[in-house]
């Protein structure tokens, strides 16, 4: 396998440990927001699921994506900007779709179908953030004399 398919093989699979991870971030914020704090379940879905998005993205910036540095001030919080809109859209408004389609039109099961919808929104998050998000910074070129 040639070695820039490897890195992007690899760098896959750290994204998608990363998200595991971050599913168990969200689902503890959740319990904590709901339970606890008795806040109403809209609001702690939401809240749960930025908490879940900003551990996600600070975790990409500083090991899936590490060789790709923010190089210049305020790039880490546009990049956290960029991945809010792009991989938390892609992640509400995918997975919402998907079931729709899967178990209402196509009658499929519905852990089936978010497992399906999961995977399918992971990919499409995964070239985002790549490409969009974690897209490497051109090196400021040095000043010869």
């Amino acid at each position: 396998m040639p070695s820039e398919a490897r890195q992007n093989l690899f760098r896959l699979m750290k994204f998608n440990a990363v998200g595991g991870i971050g599913i168990g971030v969200q689902l503890v914020a959740l319990a904590i927001f709901r339970s606890w704090m008795q806040l109403d379940y809209l609001l702690a879905t939401g809240l749960a699921v930025e908490i879940a998005v900003i551990h996600n993205f600070l975790w990409h910036a500083r090991f899936t994506w590490a060789d790709r540095p923010a190089l210049r001030r305020g790039h880490l919080l546009l990049r956290l900007a960029k991945f809010n809109a792009s991989n938390g859209a892609v992640s509400m408004v995918g997975n919402l779709v998907l079931m729709r389609l899967l178990v209402g039109e196509v009658k499929l099961n519905y852990v089936a179908s978010n497992v399906i919808a999961i995977v399918i929104c992971s990919l499409v998050n995964f070239l985002l953030s790549d490409r969009f998000v974690f897209e490497a910074e051109a090196k400021p070129a040095a000043i010869s004399s």
